[in-house]
């Protein structure tokens, strides 16, 4: 028997669980302001999840899906990329998004059932997140091509969850984009939960990473709740993309501390255990041990950074709270170049009824 090939999946740490140094510090952790701003990026997002949970629990906003305990792995997505990149977002990633430019309140308004939401005024060429489970994975596919087939330097990067590992639509992006050797980077964030169903009963691989070897790329494991690993990693698949040396795929291991959306109760099947030793290896926690300890941080400026974050989700929830309903029409206009005679007729019904409410 001869062994004709040999594969192997790395694993990336920096700060460990005890917010210690176990690595190499890459360049940008030097700057005593970028690591300021990772955290403030973190804290923003905490601090939004918790004021979108309430608003939903109180009637205001409809299902939303929190992303406590993963704010590290956007935050990294999020400033490893360029401007003129594209990011293919799942719906666990805000951190990433309000650094491309997107509003809270366009956030807000999404999970509120508002389409505007996705209409993003300063990040249009993002697509908008995307619910369906690794679809997305096909979009970042063909969006890649186009950036190759244009010869251009920019990537594009797609986020997906552990469960869309097991979805066909993953298996044929990671074919054709090794295939191709397109200028694309995966980001799996495993928080080990695809919905009620545990890593385990999902797949018998030994890592997610591994996955990509099937592609003919590259695939590592990082810490998903080390942002200092996960920006390195990142960048250093983001470099290799913009290279023209073809996809990468990054599994970020991290915790689901929350429920899989809103409309879920994940006390009835995460362990007690489990939740609590994982609460005690989240990201923000860590990483202001982490800046206390070389004191980048102090309790006056950890205050400060409160205040201004808390300031600015208030703010973008006045905004969503006072937004204009949008007109009845717009149910309508998006589905035909010309409408059918059934539509026609549905979208005056629809105008007069809006009409008569308002006189009422």
């Amino acid at each position: 028997m001869t062994f004709v090939a040999h594969f192997a999946v790395c694993y990336t740490q920096i700060l460990n669980a005890e917010a210690k140094i176990c690595g190499e510090l890459p360049e940008f952790a030097k700057s005593a302001q970028t690591l300021r701003e990772f955290y403030k990026i973190m804290l923003l997002t905490r601090l939004f999840d918790q004021r979108a949970i309430s608003l939903q629990r109180t009637g205001k906003m409809g299902t939303y899906a929190p992303v406590n305990g993963q704010e590290a792995i956007g935050t990294a997505i999020g400033h490893a990329l360029e401007k003129d990149d594209i990011f293919i977002p799942y719906y666990r990633d805000y951190a990433a998004q309000l650094q491309r430019g997107v509003s809270l309140h366009e956030i807000l308004a999404y999970w509120g059932g508002d389409e505007r939401g996705n209409n993003y005024v300063k990040t249009c060429h993002d697509p908008g997140i995307c619910v369906p489970i690794a679809s997305q994975c096909l979009h970042a596919a063909g969006i890649a091509f186009a950036l190759k087939y244009k010869n251009t330097k920019n990537i594009a990067l797609v986020a997906l969850g552990d469960g869309a590992t097991s979805e066909g639509d993953f298996y044929e992006a990671i074919n054709v984009a090794g295939a191709w050797q397109l200028p694309l980077v995966f980001v799996i964030n495993n928080n080990q939960w695809a919905i009620s169903v545990p890593l385990n009963k999902q797949t018998k691989c030994e890592t997610l990473a591994q996955k990509a070897i099937a592609g003919g790329f590259t695939g590592e494991q990082v810490d998903g709740n080390d942002i200092l690993a996960l920006r390195q990693v990142i960048g250093e698949a983001i470099t290799k993309a913009r290279q023209g040396k073809g996809p990468s795929l990054i599994e970020a291991i991290s915790y689901r501390l929350s429920h899989h959306t809103t409309a879920d109760d994940a006390t009835r099947y995460q362990p007690e255990a489990e939740v609590k030793e994982a609460r005690n290896k989240e990201p923000l926690i860590r990483f202001k041990q982490f800046l206390f300890d070389q004191k980048i941080l102090t309790e006056e400026l950890e205050q400060e950074i409160q205040k201004s974050c808390t300031e600015e989700v208030n703010a973008e929830v006045d905004k969503f709270l006072h937004m204009p309903k949008p007109q009845v029409t717009s149910a309508f206009d998006y589905h035909f170049a010309t409408f059918p005679d059934y539509l026609i007729e549905q979208r005056a019904t629809a105008i007069e009824e809006e009409e008569n409410n308002a006189l009422s």
